[in-house]
């Protein structure tokens, strides 16, 4: 038994009651791509000034995080937001984190797919100020990651709002890195939800406007453009942009708060899926993607419903902050054995929340070693001066 706070700081009792889901390979090949995106797990003990230096990154635990999630049939989004990018992970550790990972990927006997982030982070605001500039530093990091034998995700640069960018800047820009890249490149639509700094992205507020501007972008060469992700926390939009994007190209979702009906699909169209979220909830989401591919949707709506509340907790405003929610789980269910993050990350949010987050975890069957999860998080409760006597 835990006493836990409420959201106004009442203390209450609550005991484990969740049937803890297993792990495992989907007995048959599933019909959506399903991209995890996965966090950073820090080495506390050889961490020094961590606000104001690179992360030490425990490379054992990061990796072996991802190998579970390849063991369950999901694919990676790998050095991407979730990872803490520009939030306490910089470029030369992603690209360590990259090169470390498509080294394990192409030894993992599922042969996973991993994408992964290419940016501009690694320059600095001040030498961002020009369309080539940009160009540039996006080229620098997605030369590294088609070395390393990643395909890209062209994340969101914050060198565009920045400088006030016009369609016609994001246009070039865009234009030449997806003719240039070896593969078929994801694109990446942030909403300001995840990142205030890209307010205005691809050069105005007006999603419908801007809608239009990133739908001409894609036809003018859909054979080099995989799929997109969108993350603006709007179902009714994503289900009109999918509706309108040329043959072959994915919507992959990146709504983390809708994403059970998206994937599922109208019966006539479909998201595919990358995120965050999926790190969290991995053998829920990995089992219900295989009940969808047999047909079963009701076993697919009863693996993911209880799920759902519980991302809307971690993706809960100020939604920048959910990284620290998938880092927590990973540590009630084993994955690393303390729960610090890069630039002491975890602080960004309160044990009200946290206790939450165990509560709808356990419900959701997410609790995977439920007697860990209960001693670790006596732990932080008692950090936070609640007393479990």
């Amino acid at each position: 038994m835990l006493t836990l706070p409420t959201a106004d700081a009442r203390p209450e009792p609550y005991r484990l009651t969740g049937i803890p889901l297993v792990p495992r390979t989907p007995c048959v090949p599933l019909t959506r791509t399903a991209f995890a995106a996965a966090h950073v797990v820090s080495d506390p003990l050889r961490e020094r000034n961590p606000w104001d230096s690179r992360p030490a990154v425990d490379w054992d635990a990061t990796l072996a995080f991802r190998s579970q999630l390849w063991d369950q049939g999901l694919h990676l989004a790998e050095a991407m937001d979730t990872a803490q990018r520009s939030m306490g992970v910089d470029w030369p550790t992603a690209l360590e984190l990259i090169q470390r990972t498509m080294r394990a990927a192409r030894a993992h006997p599922a042969k996973p797919r991993v994408a992964c982030g290419a940016g501009t982070d690694h320059k600095a605001a001040q030498d961002l100020t020009t369309p080539d500039a940009i160009l540039s530093a996006y080229t620098t990091q997605a030369e590294a990651i088609e070395a390393a034998g990643g395909q890209l995700i062209l994340m969101a640069s914050r060198a565009f709002t920045a400088i006030d960018a016009t369609p016609d800047t994001y246009t070039y820009v865009y234009r030449r890195l997806i003719d240039q890249a070896a593969q078929p490149v994801i694109l990446h639509w942030l909403g300001p939800m995840f990142d205030p700094a890209l307010t205005g992205y691809w050069g105005a507020t007006d999603v419908p406007k801007v809608s239009d501007f990133v739908l001409a972008l894609i036809a003018e060469n859909p054979t080099k453009v995989d799929g997109i992700k969108i993350s603006l926390l709007d179902q009714s939009h994503e289900e009109q942009f999918r509706a309108r994007l040329p043959a072959g190209v994915r919507l992959y979702t990146g709504d983390d708060f809708n994403y059970a009906p998206l994937i599922e699909g109208d019966g006539t169209r479909h998201s595919h899926a990358l995120l965050g979220i999926f790190a969290a909830i991995a053998p829920a989401a990995a089992q219900a993607l295989e009940a969808l591919a047999l047909e079963d949707h009701a076993t697919y709506h009863k693996l993911l419903a209880p799920t759902v509340p519980l991302s809307r907790e971690i993706f809960r405003a100020p939604t920048r902050f959910y990284k620290a929610g998938i880092a927590f789980l990973a540590w009630l269910n084993g994955h690393q054995s303390h729960f610090i993050m890069p630039a002491g990350f975890q602080s960004s949010r309160d044990i009200t929340h946290y206790s939450q987050v165990f509560r709808l975890a356990d419900q959701a069957g997410l609790l995977s070693r439920p007697d860990l999860a209960e001693a670790r998080m006596k732990t932080l409760l008692a950090l936070h001066g609640i007393d479990q006597s």
